[in-house]
């Protein structure tokens, strides 16, 4: 029987990937804490865990139909991001998938009737940046299988198939560690202003409200109040949660939804980019 051994919610910010002069050069000097967050992580949760596998929730894969998981042998090749080539261009990705667990994931939805899962081993299928960033930090021998947000898709419904992947898991022989990767708010400066809110200080999101609504789902994340997270969603959604917060709905849904009472470990500061709010936070099972 397989167990769900770890799960995070991780930030795939730009920054992380460029160079450590471009961060210091934004940041009155210092570097950003995501950066030794991530090799923390690394180091001291995943290398002891011994996972067979990361279960990641990209927020930049965007689905309409159903959920989406990749079920590839293996993928490789160079990422050029469309939206920021300057800082992420031909990078390179290999990874190793585990067709077999994102069958299992697609075979429990099918049997019941209120969520859709399509298992994908298109050749051709985008890989997007919140995956790519995070493998020169946290790759060594696990398996990968991606995860999209449907967005079409309610609180409940990516509550639901949080449920769908544990039993999944479940029924496997694998550790899973399931990587939620996204920010918190999530609104940009305008772009005559952006080159002015470079620096990660948290003056730096993009109002008050959103930097208050972030601090407020830190401090519950810490304290493992995660039914109070579910039932403020629509509250929170004002903020533009990355990615309809799904990385998070997902990941908790998994680890038993608004019954889970895992306190979170911060593995960053709370952390502004270009006004969104970011932080690595880290959940032991």
């Amino acid at each position: 029987m397989g167990e769900i051994v770890g799960a995070a919610v991780v930030s795939h910010v730009p920054p992380i990937v460029m160079s450590e002069e471009y961060r210091r050069s934004t940041n009155n000097g210092e570097d950003i804490s995501l950066v030794p967050g991530l090799h923390r992580l690394r180091n001291e949760r995943l290398d002891e865990l011994a996972a067979d596998t990361f279960i990641v929730i990209d927020t930049h894969w965007f689905t309409t139909f159903e959920h989406v998981v990749s079920a590839h042998d293996h993928r490789s090749g160079l990422y050029t991001s469309d939206e920021l080539p300057r800082g992420m261009a031909e990078r390179p990705y290999d990874l190793v998938g585990d067709p077999e667990l994102a069958d299992l994931i697609a075979a429990v939805a099918d049997e019941r009737d209120d969520t859709w899962v399509h298992a994908t081993r298109d050749p051709h299928i985008a890989i997007h940046y919140p995956t790519v960033n995070l493998l020169p930090y946290l790759q060594s021998e696990e398996r990968w299988v991606g995860v999209g947000v449907c967005q079409t898709a309610t609180c409940d419904d990516f509550l639901i198939l949080g449920e769908v992947i544990a039993e999944a898991v479940r029924r496997s022989n694998r550790r899973v560690v399931i990587l939620g990767s996204g920010g918190l708010s999530h609104r940009f400066w305008p772009l005559q202003e952006l080159r002015q809110h470079e620096d990660v200080h948290p003056e730096n999101i993009v109002t008050a409200a959103a930097r208050a609504a972030d601090e407020q789902l830190l401090e519950r994340m810490q304290r493992g109040d995660h039914q109070a997270i579910i039932d403020g969603y629509d509250e929170f959604r004002q903020h533009a949660p990355e990615g309809r917060f799904a990385h998070y709905l997902i990941m908790v849904g998994a680890l038993g939804g608004r019954d889970c009472r895992l306190a979170g470990t911060m593995y960053s500061n709370y952390e502004a980019s270009a006004g969104t709010g970011q932080a690595h936070i880290w959940f032991g099972v």
